[in-house]
């Protein structure tokens, strides 16, 4: 709401002095502000993603990039210590030398019977405590854990669990069937090599190329050096990336930062000694995903997509790519968690990444677009970014989320928009002196400060000075609260808020609108 319309609408109402100091503290906007008690992303340089690519202005390490770890010390070594000659007793003084010192008797050492009484004595006392532990459950609490002997090739591990509560937790340990898994899914991952046209901007500029400018500046300074004949070239490498066949006639899934800024797509299929040239059917720069067209004689290997609601924090997760170029690597992890969002900036923007997967399987720059698997070899999700200050940190776009665009990709058709629950309304903390001024009690809920024309709060009559102090009988005390039960729903779901008006309680029932339909940012 511009200041236009605060000074028409609202200040009108309170203490102008005062309504310009609440505007700077308490005003939160619906639909636009995230709710306080939201956790905030981490800040952008904290993660990286991309595929790998050889930076040249980066420090290159001197050596070969180890040292030791073995602890000693390599210095200059010290002489030893002599010490002097041993001294000999001297005899007491007016006494006999003879009987000045002596000799005992070497005392005899314990005989073969007593060591072996002794031995079985600790036998049985070291036996019985052993086997009271046992019995009595001593140090276990009544737990029992079970092992498995062989493996069932099964993938779904060993399990442990506790009879004590009775509350049937199993605990699945790694799963045996990894080597089987990468045997089957490893033909369908894919190595994408982006190459981009080489731009030579200084190549011809006069200049640079000058005698009298070298003569100052040298052969060395950028610019002057004439382009080679590899940079003469039509395309020169920019990345490394990967993907996965999801459909056996060469459709590939893999990131859209991965092959966005390329002029040609090379990929590179098991079984095949040269690479093929791809075509970039669709991509969605906000959801960072792409499908890449290929033709060849046969059909293509392929994995199949499971869903990413299924697979629980803690599952055995398995992640095949290319990091860095090392090509086929696969990892293993758990799913460290899900619901991550993360914000990555780049040259064409800033990425807001919604529902990312979290997983320990180790990902790197060269991995963006491989796929994460479940121990069914099911892809759940696409790898794509991972924390840059921190070992252990992935993060994977769920399947839940490439479904939804998947056709609207293959098609080159615009991708629909994560729907935005939203009523359409600008909202503030109540405050001490705007609940005087109304009459209240307490600073409670939320002050409706404006209503979008035609939104779901106008066409439920909600208006200006409005207070919602709860939803369907549940209080909401503040408006960041309000506004985080607002975008937990359904959009077209009907929910009930609870409102004062003038002093008098009153219901109004609102249907929750999608924020990207209404055009509002």
């Amino acid at each position: 709401m511009d200041d236009q319309n605060k000074k028409n609408g609202y200040d009108d109402f309170f203490n102008p002095e005062e309504s310009k100091r609440s505007d700077d503290t308490n005003e939160s906007k619906e639909g636009a502000a995230e709710p306080a008690s939201v956790q905030e992303p981490k800040p952008s340089y904290y993660y990286s993603y991309g595929p790998s690519v050889n930076d040249p202005s980066q420090p290159v390490a001197s050596g070969n990039g180890y040292e030791r770890t073995d602890g000693y010390d390599r210095g200059a070594q010290q002489s030893p210590v002599s010490y002097p000659p041993q001294l000999r007793p001297v005899p007491p003084a007016g006494g006999n030398v003879k009987n000045a010192f002596q000799v005992r008797e070497k005392k005899k050492g314990p005989t073969f019977k007593s060591m072996f009484l002794s031995f079985m004595a600790g036998v049985l006392v070291v036996g019985g405590l052993m086997y009271a532990a046992d019995t009595r459950n001593w140090f276990t609490s009544g737990n029992t854990v079970a092992t498995q002997s062989e493996g069932s090739g099964s993938g779904t591990g060993t399990t442990a669990s506790g009879s004590g509560a009775g509350s049937g937790a199993n605990v699945v340990a790694r799963p045996d069937n990894i080597a089987q898994l990468f045997e089957q899914a490893s033909p369908a991952v894919v190595k994408i090599e982006t190459y981009a046209k080489v731009r030579t901007n200084n190549g011809g500029n006069s200049l640079f190329n000058d005698p009298f400018f070298r003569q100052f500046f040298g052969d060395n300074y950028p610019g002057t050096q004439a382009p080679s004949e590899e940079q003469n070239g039509d395309m020169q490498q920019s990345g490394i990336g990967t993907g996965f066949f999801f459909e056996a006639d060469g459709h590939i899934l893999t990131n859209q930062h991965v092959v966005g800024q390329a002029d040609e797509i090379r990929v590179t299929v098991q079984g095949y000694d040269k690479p093929f040239t791809a075509k970039l059917l669709g991509s969605s720069y906000d959801l960072d995903l792409a499908v890449l067209k290929i033709e060849g004689e046969k059909e293509f290997p392929t994995l199949p997509l499971g869903s990413s609601d299924d697979i629980n924090i803690g599952d055995w997760v398995v992640a095949i790519g290319n990091p860095y170029g090392f090509d086929h690597t696969i990892t293993a992890g758990v799913l460290s968690a899900k619901e991550r969002p993360i914000d990555i900036p780049d040259q064409q923007g800033e990425r807001n990444y919604k529902h990312l997967l979290q997983t320990d399987a180790s990902i790197n720059p060269g991995n963006s677009g491989g796929p994460l698997l479940n121990v069914k070899g099911e892809v759940i999700g696409i790898n794509t970014a991972v924390s840059s200050q921190a070992q252990g940190i992935g993060f994977a776009i769920p399947t839940s989320t490439i479904t939804e665009v998947l056709e609207s990709l293959k098609n080159n058709t615009e991708v629909p928009k994560e729907a935005v629950p939203f009523i359409g309304a600008e909202l503030y903390d109540m405050t001490d002196e705007f609940a005087k001024q109304l009459g209240l009690d307490k600073a409670e809920g939320s002050l409706v400060k404006s209503v979008y024309y035609n939104s779901p709060a106008y066409l439920a009559g909600l208006t200006q000075f409005d207070v919602i102090v709860g939803v369907e009988g549940k209080k909401m005390t503040t408006s960041a609260a309000l506004i985080a039960d607002i975008q937990s729903r359904k959009v077209g779901e009907q929910v009930e808020f609870n409102i004062l008006r003038q002093g008098k309680e009153m219901n109004l029932t609102v249907e929750i609108g999608d924020k990207n339909v209404f055009g509002l940012q």
